[in-house]
């Protein structure tokens, strides 16, 4: 077989130049021979390509069109040397599906089926895993009759798991043979979800989950939940759960986050036009400062879409140690658009 490169060793020529473009220089690399498009879709190649790559939020949004059945992957690179066009771009389109986790690359898709066997019409979900780096995609039918929780990777094992709560039968009821409480999930395995209880946690299913130190966080904030303005936190070792104190804030919207190995809490006030930034500074200790507050520039962008600034919303998140406000817009959920703005850490 011919090198891919005359007078440079394979091993060179795949392993430290080709690894080190970008996503972009790569996909024009392939097209110059069958032998590089050889040696850059193999699974070793993928698998690190895609790990040495940044990692950047993905924009989740439904435009309301039932005949739309494709999901577009777009994720939002915020660097600052990129103009405004470039920073959204697609990079994969799968059949109409719901993303509902992602961990380390991997994304847990859904959709919504119905089960007429038993006489009624009960949801039956259809869940299956995707990895965009390697092309590859698995139905996981064990856990139709769940709910994902969250999904996360299991330290000592090196496996990903899935968090589960049992779903409800139309009459109210649990399929046969489950019971209340939550379920874990090995993906890849043969075997059935198995059950661990703590069925008084499962007000987590109404929150975003955080992977921090290894185990799962969730910030309480709906007015209603029992255990308002407190982070819920499961054990992935012990499975188990636990609680801890958030920080001195209002209940109401915040997002939990994490940056620079640290838990980030961002506090929005009533009108969403300024947002504290709390740290927990002392995990064990649970002990929470306030690090800045961020402006936003309310008045720029009601400006900008007049026509629609009585429906914007805002989401907090991070990135390469930036923290990143997404403005969402629209006249309606139809019509809903991300401007994103960032902002670093004093």
């Amino acid at each position: 077989m011919a090198p891919l490169h005359p007078g440079l060793p394979d091993e060179i020529a795949i392993w430290e130049i080709l690894i080190r473009l970008d996503p972009k220089a790569l996909l024009r690399c392939r097209a110059v021979c069958r032998g590089w498009l050889r040696a850059t879709s193999t699974r070793e190649f993928l698998v690190i390509h895609h790990g040495r790559q940044p990692t950047l939020p993905l924009l989740d949004g439904y435009n309301g069109d039932v005949d739309d059945r494709t999901l577009d992957i777009i994720p939002l690179d915020h660097r600052a040397r990129l103009v405004a066009a470039d920073q959204l771009q697609p990079i994969a389109r799968l059949d109409h599906r719901h993303p509902l986790q992602s961990c380390d690359g991997l994304l847990l898709l859904c959709t919504n089926g119905t089960d007429i066997s038993n006489g009624g019409a009960d949801i039956k979900r259809q869940y299956s895993i995707c990895n965009p780096a390697t092309r590859q995609y698995a139905p996981l039918r064990q856990i139709a009759d769940f709910i994902v929780v969250a999904m996360y990777p299991h330290g000592h094992t090196g496996e990903y798991r899935l968090l589960l709560y049992p779903g409800r039968l139309m009459n109210g009821n649990l399929a046969p043979g489950l019971h209340d409480g939550f379920y874990v999930f090995t993906l890849g395995s043969c075997q059935p979800p198995r059950h661990i209880g703590w069925p008084e946690a499962k007000e987590v299913m109404l929150e975003r989950n955080v992977l921090f130190r290894g185990n799962l966080h969730w910030y309480m904030e709906v007015l209603e939940s029992s255990k308002a303005g407190m982070i819920l936190v499961f054990d992935t070792t012990e499975e188990s759960f636990t609680e801890m104190r958030a920080a001195p804030i209002d209940r109401g919207d915040a997002d939990l986050f994490e940056m620079d190995g640290m838990l980030i809490l961002a506090k929005f006030n009533n009108a969403a036009e300024a947002i504290d930034i709390w740290v927990l500074q002392d995990y064990e200790r649970e002990i929470w400062t306030c690090k800045c507050q961020i402006r936003l520039p309310a008045e720029d962008i009601r400006a900008q879409f007049q026509e629609v600034h009585r429906n914007w919303d805002v989401q907090v998140t991070s990135s390469d140690e930036a923290v990143i406000i997404l403005v969402l817009y629209g006249l309606s959920l139809q019509e809903k658009q991300a401007l994103p703005c960032s902002t670093s850490l004093p």
